[in-house]
């Protein structure tokens, strides 16, 4: 999987899955365009890829907004002008609640960002890989997107609507040139489920880490790297003629039932 001369943009690239994307992008060959809200993680990202010998930028954006989403794509054509590889990353966990209290603007907010910022990032990059004639878009998506489970109403929705977006827009463009994939991750060693795990046992996060660990097959959490090699792989001419499906990673847990456990009640 090599990636030279190709420009790869990835959102939420500030840390874990998305971090690991651009060093693994780079260490192959491309040039990185990393987008974040947070300033300070997306440019550490950056200065990673670029103490390793790539070649990076960050870009700060929200992308919840079509003119923000509209600048990262303008300054990725700007700097390297073209985008041969879109990992539509950019994610948030929200609040682990009971549907029934849940909070209307944390809820609004999960969609928001998980859902449509999905749906910009593509709106505004299709049309430019529709110019050039070619290119891959992989959207993260989750086991979450697959099967329901307690207390996380909004990411639930927005993940399975990731998956149908995916399909719907590599229906639109397969006879274009532009192959549309989603990932599908599970626990993953990231910031996300420290938070994940905090929230469903604040007395003990690392016995819900256990836990799952336990309930998967492999016995641990996926690694940021395993993810962005799938990611990869999707962008990769070896996936030639993959387009409108996800390929899930999650160390077998899926396939064999586990859930996460239910979230605790306010006393």
């Amino acid at each position: 999987m090599e990636f030279a001369g190709k420009v790869a943009l990835i959102t939420g690239g500030g840390g874990g899955i998305g971090r690991a994307s651009a060093i693994g992008f780079a260490g192959r060959g491309a040039k990185v365009v990393v987008v974040d809200s947070d300033a300070t993680t997306g440019e550490a990202s950056a200065e990673l890829v670029r103490q390793r010998g790539g070649d990076a930028r960050f870009v700060r954006a929200d992308v919840t907004k079509s003119a923000d989403v509209q600048a990262y794509v303008k300054a990725t054509l700007d700097a390297y002008g073209s985008i041969d590889c879109f990992f539509n990353n950019a994610g948030i966990e929200g609040r682990a609640a009971p549907t029934q209290e849940y909070d209307e603007a944390i809820f609004d907010q999960v969609i928001a960002v998980n859902l449509k910022g999905v749906f910009l990032g593509m709106r505004h990059v299709l049309p430019v890989m529709l110019k050039q004639g070619h290119g891959a878009i992989v959207n993260t998506a989750s086991v979450a997107g697959l099967f329901g489970g307690p207390g996380m109403a909004p990411y639930v929705a927005s993940k399975h609507g990731v998956l149908g977006l995916t399909k719907v827009a590599s229906a639109d463009v397969a006879r274009l040139g532009i192959r549309v994939n989603a990932v599908c991750p599970g626990p993953v060693e990231t910031r996300m489920m420290r938070s994940i795990e905090a929230q469903r046992n604040p007395a003990n996060p690392q016995a819900v880490h256990d836990m799952t660990a336990a309930n998967t097959p492999t016995g641990r959490y996926v690694m940021p790297e395993e993810v962005a090699n799938v990611v990869m792989y999707l962008c990769s001419d070896f996936s030639s003629d993959i387009t409108g499906t996800h390929i899930v990673i999650d160390g077998g847990r899926s396939g064999t039932g586990g859930a996460p456990p239910a979230v605790p009640r306010p006393a």
